[in-house]
């Protein structure tokens, strides 16, 4: 039964996962983390317990897969993958579905020069536009704390830009 609805959610969110995690993890090679996303909420499925949407879990647990990704990739001294390599496939890549521009390529380093927190909620509300209360339930802050957050982030953001454009 709970694979079943695991299913119908991979089905319905794993676009929305894929893409949360090329803009958190700062890579386009994200498959086998989306897939990870989905066998851990298999494995905790008994730990859902409807408080939020299944989206909102399913973001929550990207987060932790993201966090677990970046410390990995740490711990072996690997430099962030470039989201903007050369490389190119068949399939749909974040370069040809974003059509990548000047522009974005500016935002993409700015959100990535952001502070964790800042980054979290700016992708979660900018980006993927969940509600301050999805948000809330992702990050485990309280709605206040979000927008807060979600401010000081699109200031600090604004600054960035500024000053990786000139």
């Amino acid at each position: 039964m709970n694979s079943d609805k695991i299913s119908e959610w991979y089905y319905l969110y794993n676009k929305d996962i894929y893409h949360f995690l090329v803009y958190y993890i700062g890579s386009s090679d994200v498959e086998d983390l989306v897939q990870e996303v989905f066998i851990r909420a298999i494995k905790g499925f008994n730990t859902f317990q409807n408080r939020s949407s299944p989206k909102t879990w399913l973001f929550s647990i990207a987060r932790h897969v993201g966090i677990d990704e970046m410390r990995k990739r740490k711990r072996l001294g690997m430099k962030q993958m470039s989201w903007f390599r050369d490389e190119r496939s068949d399939k749909d890549t974040p370069e040809k579905m974003l059509q990548l521009n000047e522009n974005n390529k500016l935002l993409y380093q700015a959100i990535q020069s952001l502070k964790d927190d800042y980054r979290d909620v700016i992708i979660l509300r900018g980006i993927k536009e969940l509600s301050v209360s999805e948000t809330a339930l992702v990050l485990k802050w309280s709605e206040n704390k979000v927008r807060t957050t979600y401010h000081r982030a699109l200031k600090t953001l604004e600054k960035n830009i500024g000053g990786l454009s000139q």
